[in-house]
């Protein structure tokens, strides 16, 4: 009888830890600030790898630390079953500082609403947001120079970004 109830525990605990397994839909394989120069932006993007099978409805809820200070920044990006690499963008952030960590909150929801797993990065930028313009450099499909820039008297006003917080 002992040994019946140990080969039934064994059995519970290795289904347990299959089930656990399982539950481990994506996994984060990237993360990087990127910032555009021409058109004076900057965004957070993260990518995910699937490794399990993602239910139909499912949608990933990001939360952006915010840089510039306030609410995180939230978006929600619905998940397709054949999709390998998921890929989540914030819209323009400000006030990126080099060196400074910032979070990054993902949940995958399924169309009952129910969390199927959570994950949890940050991100690091190795370059300050103060490279960028204020104002992009180009505007419209043929990257017209902005004359709000590029002055008439050939001067250049690129502008800073001067109200973040230190």
């Amino acid at each position: 009888m002992m040994r019946r109830f140990m080969v039934l525990s064994l059995a519970a605990l290795a289904l347990a830890a299959c089930q656990r397994e399982a539950e481990k839909l994506v996994e984060v394989s990237g993360h990087i600030f990127v910032f555009n120069y021409r058109v004076a932006s900057a965004t957070y993007l993260v990518t995910l790898n699937k490794t399990g099978p993602i239910p139909e409805g499912t949608v990933a809820i990001a939360k952006f630390e915010d840089p510039a200070g306030g609410d995180p920044i939230v978006i929600s990006e619905k998940i397709f079953p054949a999709w390998n690499k998921i890929t989540l963008q914030s819209p323009n952030v400000r006030c990126v500082r080099k060196d400074k960590s910032y979070s990054v909150d993902i949940r995958l929801v399924d169309a009952a609403g129910r969390t199927l797993q959570e994950l949890k990065t940050q991100l690091v930028s190795d370059v300050d947001q103060s490279v960028l313009p204020s104002k992009p450099l180009v505007l419209g499909a043929g990257y017209e120079r902005n004359p709000e820039v590029f002055k008439p008297d050939g001067t250049a006003d690129y502008g800073r970004d001067d109200d973040c917080p230190a």
